[in-house]
């Protein structure tokens, strides 16, 4: 069991590529609006000025690099310390702010993406990672809906969606498995926090889908 403390208002969105986040996100926060709730919506890696720039640097985004620093490889344990950098920087600038004045925040990525991306993806040693969340992040969502899809399913579907797709959407098949089946190790070995949705089935039906756990967890905190 972890000791890294949980937070009520706090709500993450995984998934592989593909998944349909987006139109998730969007019934998430119109479940919590319903209930009259103030909705932070924010992404990881980003969601400051600063932890943008960190996104661009670690995905090879070609608006931000030149030269050779665009030819030159990221090694994994660098793109891992880029994202918790990123994060320590979201969570202190936008995450605890938020959740100090009482809203929701609601987060397209957190933590659990590393363990799955640069854990079971990369191969880096998870208990590292443990250690990081523990320093520089220090906080978990108290909800964290899984998006589960087939990995050849979710690649058909973002196939031609980007002209230029970035260093996480350029690997094979077999690194998204992994990260699949780490994001569903992490499920099962926390099911208080994770509720996994079906991603298969039609955006209005995910949408449903998440509107119903979100309303089921605000049920069960009393709000």
């Amino acid at each position: 069991m972890s000791t890294i403390p949980t937070h009520p208002r706090f709500i993450s969105l995984e998934g592989g590529e593909g998944a349909g986040k987006s139109t998730a996100l969007a019934s998430l926060r119109e479940a919590l609006q319903r209930h009259g709730h103030d909705v932070v919506l924010t992404r990881e890696p980003g969601g400051t000025p600063l932890a943008e720039q960190i996104r661009a640097l670690m995905l090879d985004n070609r608006e931000a690099l030149r030269g050779e620093v665009e030819a030159e490889p990221l090694a994994a344990e660098t793109e891992l310390l880029l994202v918790f950098a990123a994060r320590a920087q979201h969570v202190r600038q936008v995450v605890l702010p938020a959740l100090e004045r009482g809203a929701f925040v609601v987060s397209d990525r957190f933590t659990d993406s590393s363990y799955a991306y640069q854990g079971d993806g990369r191969g880096l040693d998870p208990d590292w990672i443990a250690e990081l969340e523990r320093r520089a992040v220090g906080l978990r969502p108290g909800l964290t809906l899984l998006l589960d899809l087939d990995v050849r399913e979710g690649r058909a579907r973002t196939s031609g969606r980007d002209l230029w797709p970035d260093r996480i959407e350029s690997e094979q098949d077999e690194f998204f498995e992994r990260v699949r089946a780490g994001f569903r190790r992490r499920a099962e070995a926390e099911p208080e926090r994770f509720r996994v949705i079906d991603a298969s089935r039609s955006p209005a039906e995910v949408g449903a889908a998440v509107a119903a756990a979100v309303e089921a967890f605000l049920a069960e905190q009393g709000r």
